[in-house]
């Protein structure tokens, strides 16, 4: 005999002790498939026949296959299960998880149960056991599909049990295979001419519309399908067309569809059922009157198979026509069936007269895309993953589909209203549903260890302790979170130059890209000021368009630790102002389309606050070291003339030239910025604009753009740069010599970039950039006589090799959470990213790299 189960089930063997549960499962299953009370009670007690241990044993039992069936596993039980009781506890456990349970009965005669168990170990018991057992089975074999169980296969004899085949299927549900596309179209309710044009504009070659009863189709030359999110009839004019055109195309293949609330009342209808004919029934039901009953028995037999939900596209998208909670996609139960098609309400009913939903969207978390309708709204926008797409066609608004994958929407406004709703359909804020819901975070999505797949390849792990502390620093000091889209990676120092008076030097970051095969290197000058990062909107409108502010501010500027980095909101403004009319002034705003940019740039002079910092903390190291070493001078000048003293002045006098030197380089960093005048705001990436990550874009075409920005405003600086060959003689000495130049004038180094933004080698992503600082900077980093040759030896050993990780990681989060950003996810998704970055901050890597 051959069965065929659900891929996803509770399968319970029931059956009497000796009956040959345990060999029928290995022989049929896999063995981590397979719960058993026996290998229960054994983990328990050590002792897999201790009845003593047989409550902890069956609470460990349902615990395991609980987790399994969470994680939608298929699972065995293996127990005797022949009391209705313990049937009935793992009934409630599929029911929980919404898995069909399943039974599979050995109805073994009890003698040969008995014979067996005499000839296995630890098995001594008497012969009443299995026939105790076989009692309580036979009793209860009538009643097991009353118990719950949506299969029970009944085996016999032990010649059944050996002959018996198991194949599994898919759920019906289960669709995971097809991966589309698809032209996800809401709710219908009768509106014929809508749903023929919204078809026409979708690119569907329709059949040249006849009256009467044969089916209608269309299909998409391009091999797309349209899938209907059920509520076909009723409200509307023409019902009985809608469901000839709905039908056909389901039947020719170029259309699918669940089943709405409507769809199932009318299905009771069709049957005989006595049901009121209020909300729009009473249209349909006076249409097909009118057709025979040969079209209706056809309705009838459609809408029955219709399924309650389709999981898709390797489980990236849920269509339902009430929605669907992530716990629920691609499984079968009542209360599956029953959320798919009427959403979940709390019994209560408004001053309209509906039923008071719980807004399910708000809650939800999956990885799948739902898309469903029920619900009319004004417009179809996107929330935490799900999309609404009834529009409310039948109460005089659209009818309106979703292009997926691409997650475009297409409508097509109502001829007329044909209805009137019961409730007037909500207008809403003024934001988006999604900026609407991102007005409040919820801690729980964030105080936990993190695990964050990035489009880049590989998993970005966040301790939980790390996440705490970044959201600690976020709550507490942070901007507005609607604009905090992006924070930049940390960058990597160059490998350690093995030998002179330098401990950085380009050689060694242009022999780290050419072993790597990049032949095309910028290289740019690096500013001695902090990482701003600066969102800029075309005005405050646009600004509250996109990031659903309210405060009327046209963009911020903030630290790479997501702090503002004006304390005065006025200068704030005033600066973003500038920046703002510089963008427009150079073109890009239409150049780019776009009403917004996000860029990354240097801004100078450090903050005052750092600057306090430097003068509190450098200074006196600073003024120590030159005074001891203008002493130890003064007083080696008024000494006799002693043998050896020559080299201890000459100590000396590098002591005071290294700290003359750190002070100068100091000096580069502070300056009073009384006036936005002021202030010098240097750009080297344009990281984002509306639609895009502008990482697609190489580095030397962020340069050149970004220089026609600097020469807008004066308070802009363009940042120098060169592109090289890292493998060309010529390029190499050019490029040195300009950063002794550089570095010996008092700038702070180079940065080294691959041309392109993104750049994988044979073990993974490349190191995307690489920082070489001049000697005299590093003085403010390690000391000022970190380069007297007993210092610089020990600093050579530094290890690099956690911070190249670091970086590495930074910078796969943040263009994770830019791209999530610039898709329109939810704000959470975003700043799982942006909170990683500053997590990962807290890891033990050497700061001064």
């Amino acid at each position: 005999m051959k069965i065929s189960i659900p891929d996803f089930s509770l399968v319970v063997l029931i059956g009497p002790t000796g009956s040959g549960k345990s060999s029928f499962a290995r022989k049929h299953f896999l063995e981590t498939e397979i719960v058993s009370s026996d290998a229960c009670r054994a983990v328990v007690s050590d002792d897999e026949t201790d009845q003593a241990a047989s409550g902890d044993a069956f609470e460990l039992l349902r615990l395991t296959a609980g987790i399994r069936l969470r994680r939608r596993k298929l699972t065995v039980i293996d127990a005797t299960s022949v009391q209705p009781r313990d049937r009935a506890e793992l009934v409630q456990l599929a029911r929980q998880y919404h898995a069909l349970p399943i039974a599979l009965v050995l109805n073994i005669d009890p003698d040969l149960c008995h014979e067996r168990n005499q000839g296995r170990a630890n098995r001594d018991f008497g012969p009443h056991v299995a026939r105790n057992h076989s009692k309580a089975l036979r009793r209860g074999l009538r009643g097991l599909q009353k118990e719950g169980f949506r299969q029970v296969h009944i085996m016999n004899a032990p010649a059944e049990v050996d002959a018996l085949e198991i194949t599994r299927e898919p759920l019906w549900t289960d669709l995971r295979h097809d991966e589309g596309p698809f032209d996800i179209i809401g709710d219908i309710h009768g509106c014929f001419d809508e749903l023929t044009d919204l078809l026409t504009r979708l690119g569907y070659d329709l059949d040249p519309y006849a009256p009467g009863e044969s089916l209608l189709s269309a299909r998409h030359p391009e091999g797309r399908r349209a899938y209907f999110v059920g509520d076909i009839t009723d409200r509307g004019p023409r019902n009985v067309d809608c469901l000839r055109l709905v039908m056909g195309m389901c039947a020719e293949g170029s259309g699918h569809c669940v089943m709405g609330n409507h769809d199932f009342k009318l299905s009771k209808w069709l049957k005989g059922r006595d049901v009121k004919q209020t909300h729009g029934l009473d249209r349909t039901v006076a249409e097909l009157s009118a057709c025979s009953e040969a079209f209706r028995k056809e309705v009838s037999d459609f809408i029955y198979d219709l399924r309650s939900h389709a999981w898709l596209a390797g489980g990236r998208l849920v269509v339902a026509h009430a929605g669907l909670k992530a716990e629920m996609h691609g499984r079968g139960s009542a209360a599956v069936r029953s959320f798919a098609m009427f959403g979940e309400t709390t019994g209560e009913v408004d001053e309209f007269g509906l039923p008071v939903r719980l807004e399910w969207a708000r809650e939800y978390r999956g990885e799948a895309d739902v898309v469903y309708g029920h619900t009319p709204t004004i417009e179809a926008e996107w929330l935490n993953g799900t999309l609404c797409i009834d529009t409310g066609c039948v109460f005089g608004g659209k009818l309106t589909a979703l292009r997926w994958p691409e997650r475009e929407t297409v409508s097509i406004p109502a001829a007329r209203q044909y209805s009137e709703p019961a409730k007037p359909l909500d207008h809403g804020s003024g934001r988006t549903a999604q900026q609407d819901h991102d007005r409040l975070l919820y801690f729980d999505d964030y105080a936990r260890k993190q695990r964050i797949e990035t489009r880049l390849g590989g998993t970005v792990m966040i301790p939980e302790e790390n996440a705490l502390a970044a959201l600690e620093v976020m709550s507490r000091f942070a901007v507005d979170p609607r604009w905090l889209i992006y924070l930049p990676p940390t960058m990597a120092a160059c490998p350690t130059a093995p030998e002179g008076p330098f401990l950085e030097r380009p050689e060694q970051a242009l022999d780290f890209y050419a072993t790597r095969g990049v032949t095309d290197l910028v290289v740019e000058e690096k500013h001695m000021g902090s990482r701003a990062l600066i969102v800029v909107a075309r005005d405050a409108d646009a600004a509250a368009a996109r990031f659903g502010t309210e405060v009327g501010k046209a963009g911020v500027i903030y630290t790479r630790t997501g702090r503002a980095f004006f304390n005065d909101e006025a200068l704030e403004a005033a600066v973003v102002a500038r920046i703002g009319q510089a963008v427009g002034k150079a073109g890009l705003w239409d150049q780019l389309e776009t009403d917004w940019l996000l860029l990354d740039a240097e801004l100078m002079p450090w903050s005052a606050k750092a600057q306090e910092l430097l003068r509190k903390q450098y200074y006196p190291t600073v003024a120590a070291a030159r005074t001891s070493a203008e002493i130890l001078i003064e007083a080696l000048d008024a000494a006799q003339d002693i043998e050896g003293l020559e080299s201890l002045r000459a100590r000396a006098e590098t002591r005071r030239a290294n700290a003359l030197a750190m002070g100068r380089t100091i000096e580069g960093y502070c300056w009073d910025a009384s006036s936005i005048e002021d202030y010098r705001i240097a750009p080297f990436h344009i990281l984002a604009a509306e639609g895009r990550v502008l990482t697609d874009r190489p580095h030397d075409w962020h340069m050149e753009t970004l220089a026609t920005l600097c020469a807008a405003d004066p308070i802009l600086r363009t940042t120098g740069w060169r592109r090289i060959d890292p493998s060309s003689e010529a390029d190499r000495k050019a490029v040195i010599d300009w950063w002794l130049d550089h570095t010996g004038a008092g700038g702070e180094g180079m940065v080294f970039k691959p041309n392109t933004f993104v750049v994988k080698g044979e073990k993974g992503l490349i190191q995307p950039a690489m920082k070489v600082r001049g000697r005299d900077y590093l003085r403010i980093i390690y000391g000022p006589d970190y380069d007297l040759p007993e210092n610089i030896e020990r600093l050579r050993k530094r290890g690099l090799m956690r911070k190249f990780s670091l970086a590495d990681r930074e910078f796969r989060l943040g263009l994770e959470g830019l791209s999530r950003f610039v898709e329109r996810k939810p704000l959470r998704q975003i700043h799982e990213c942006a909170l990683g970055v500053l997590g990962l901050e807290s890891e033990p890597v050497d700061p001064r790299l």
